[in-house]
C-alpha cells in the first residue's frame, strides 16, 4: 500500500510540475524565499500589535512556538528519520522534472515551507479570530507558497500535504498552551 501511494505521489508531482513557464520560474522561486515576504511579516506585526497592543507578545510568542515546533519536527526530525531524497536530488528524474533554483538539503519529507506557513495561518486564524478580517486568506497564501516547493522541483505533493499537517497541528498545539498559560498566569495575577 506504501508503494502505491509513493507512485501516486511520483505521478501527481511530475503531471504538476510539468506546469511551468519561464516566466514564473523567478517568481515562484522568489515567493519561496524568506526574505522577500519581510515587509508582508511586519504589515502582519504592526495589524497584530494595532489591534492587540498590551497582549500582542501572546500572540507573536505563539506564532514563535508554532514555527519552532513544526520547523523542528519537520527539518530536525521528519528529513533525517524518513530519508526521502527531494525529487530534485534523485537521479532517476534526471532530465525529467523541472528544477530552477537551488535544489535544497538532500531530503524533504516533509516540507518545512508547507509547515510553517500552515501553522503561522492557523495560529493567527484562532488566535485573533474576528479581530483582523483578513486572515483567512493566509491559507490562500500558505497554498501558493506550498505550491511553488512543487513547482521548483525541490518537494513531492505528499511532502507538502504532509508538512502542512504537522504545521495545523503545531498551530493547534500552540494555541491551546498560550490559551492555557495565558489563562493559569491571570488567576495567578488575580488571587
Amino acid at each position: 500500500m506504501i508503494e502505491q501511494i509513493k507512485t501516486w505521489d511520483e505521478e501527481l508531482f511530475l503531471w504538476l510540475n510539468s506546469f511551468h513557464t519561464d516566466s514564473l520560474d523567478a517568481v515562484a522561486f522568489q515567493l519561496s524565499q524568506t526574505l522577500v515576504w519581510v515587509p508582508f511579516y511586519a504589515v502582519l506585526i504592526y495589524f497584530i500589535y494595532r489591534v492587540e497592543p498590551k497582549a500582542s507578545w501572546w500572540v507573536f510568542g505563539g506564532i514563535a512556538l508554532t514555527i519552532l515546533i513544526s520547523d523542528q519536527v519537520t527539518s530536525a526530525f521528519m528529513k533525517p528519520f524518513f530519508e526521502r531524497l527531494r525529487p530534485c536530488h534523485d537521479e532517476r528524474w534526471d532530465e525529467v522534472i523541472h528544477n530552477y533554483g537551488r535544489c535544497g538539503g538532500l531530503f524533504g519529507f516533509a516540507s518545512s515551507h508547507a509547515a510553517n506557513t500552515f501553522g503561522l495561518a492557523l495560529f493567527l486564524n484562532l488566535k485573533m479570530r474576528g479581530k483582523l478580517q483578513f486572515l483567512p486568506w493566509l491559507f490562500l497564501w500558505a497554498a501558493v507558497i506550498s505550491y511553488t516547493r512543487i513547482y521548483l522541483g525541490v518537494h513531492y505533493p505528499a511532502d507538502v500535504l504532509v508538512g502542512a499537517v504537522v504545521g495545523l497541528l503545531a498551530a493547534l498545539l500552540s494555541w491551546i498552551l498560550v490559551v492555557f498559560i495565558k489563562r493559569e498566569i491571570l488567576k495567578i495575577l488575580l488571587k
